[in-house]
């Protein structure tokens, strides 16, 4: 592209090229997005600590910790079905 606009005064090939490389730019950044639809292990693991720390504040107010992790289990059940 600085090539073109350096030889002479080619707007059309230095607009074209400029046009190109913007559209090959959003065609990998789509690319790139569209094939990884999962969710980072680093956010899940975040998640799962900050859950896991509201659990242990209800177990120590006095609720049953196993009836608790029942209703967790089953709540995440829910949520992974389609």
């Amino acid at each position: 592209m600085i090539i073109a606009s350096i030889a002479g005064n080619n707007v059309g090939v230095v607009t074209t090229i400029g046009v190109t490389t913007a559209v090959a730019a959003l065609v990998l950044l789509i690319a790139s997005v569209s094939s990884n639809p999962g969710r980072l292990e680093v956010f899940d693991e975040a998640n799962a600590q900050i859950l896991e720390r509201q659990i242990s504040e209800l177990v120590k107010s006095g609720t049953d910790e196993i009836a608790l992790r029942s209703i967790v289990r089953d709540a995440t059940k829910l949520g992974r079905q389609p």
